[in-house]
């Protein structure tokens, strides 16, 4: 299933026109099994070689245990230290995880940054049809129909057609 998951990754990225994924690799729903600090130094190493202005990760109170450990590796690896290239963080919302967490937990995802995706929906819709084997049949939060809905709802909650929504977790002004 790691491999499928992985082809899956590889292949929503050339849809979307992105970079091939990294994988560092790390386990999949086992990386709770490793010391954070293994996770860290991994993530510091593409961090260093890549020297990202802005970084995207899990939001630090989902449900997946590797979205939060992902979550806060993102975090020391993107210290705000002199020379840092990293000046904004932002968590994305990740559905199935993101909001079946906020009743468990106090750390709800609470969006503080909208970007209209309208123009981006069918290229969205085609990434995630990569990932057939994760999708769901409605009414799970992982079907195409609550996807959309959910990007109709985050744009509407801005005057948009359509959104995604992340939080701010760190936005350094004047840096890099």
């Amino acid at each position: 299933e790691l491999a499928a998951l992985r082809r899956a990754a590889r292949a929503a990225a050339r849809v979307l026109g992105a970079a091939p994924p990294e994988f560092c690799g790390l386990p999949d729903n086992r990386l709770d099994s490793l010391p954070l600090i293994d996770v860290v130094k991994r993530v510091e190493r593409v961090v260093e070689r890549l020297r990202p202005a802005i970084v995207y990760t899990h939001h630090g109170g989902d449900l997946n245990v590797d979205h939060r450990i992902a979550h806060a590796a993102v975090l020391t690896a993107c210290r705000p230290v002199p020379g840092a290239s990293v000046a904004r963080i932002y968590a994305f919302e990740t559905v199935s995880s993101s909001e079946w967490a906020a009743t468990a937990q106090q750390q709800g995802f609470q969006p503080t940054h909208f970007v209209d995706i309208a123009a981006h929906l069918a290229a969205k819709a085609r990434a995630l049809d990569c990932y057939a084997g994760e999708m769901r049949a409605f009414p799970h939060p992982r079907s195409p129909e609550a996807v959309a809905a959910l990007a109709s709802w985050r744009g509407a909650s801005v005057g948009l057609a359509a959104a995604e929504a992340f939080v701010v977790v760190r936005q350094v002004e004047g840096a890099a």
